[in-house]
């Protein structure tokens, strides 16, 4: 039986590190820790909110909507945490904005 490979995810410029493994998503394995740091929208690629840039490590990357990442992001690793899988420790920085996330839905608990 495969054992699953657990890698460090680590938020730059914060204290946060979580484990993740490798058949897990990035946002998945944070959000099923409990864990805070990256911002939760959707989970599954549709609002953008969970934007980060991998500085350092590598990952697997499911297809991502051209809405929220562009070929220039893509280029420059800025990907979404919900679409990529770790292959090794990551370095990650979040630039996504949970106040871009269902902007309805945030107007009206306000």
């Amino acid at each position: 039986m495969a054992v699953t490979q657990r890698h460090r995810i680590a938020i730059v410029d914060t204290d946060i590190e979580f484990p993740c493994p490798e058949t897990m998503s990035v946002l998945h394995g944070m959000a099923q820790l409990g864990r805070k740091g990256i911002p939760l929208g959707c989970r599954s690629g549709g609002c953008g909110v969970c934007k980060i840039e991998v500085v350092a490590g590598d990952y697997e990357r499911a297809k991502m909507s051209r809405a929220h990442v562009s070929i220039e992001d893509e280029a420059a690793d800025r990907v979404l945490a919900c679409c990529i899988r770790p292959k090794s420790a990551l370095e990650i920085r979040v630039i996504g904005k949970i106040n871009r996330a269902f902007p309805e839905q945030i107007k009206n608990t306000i």
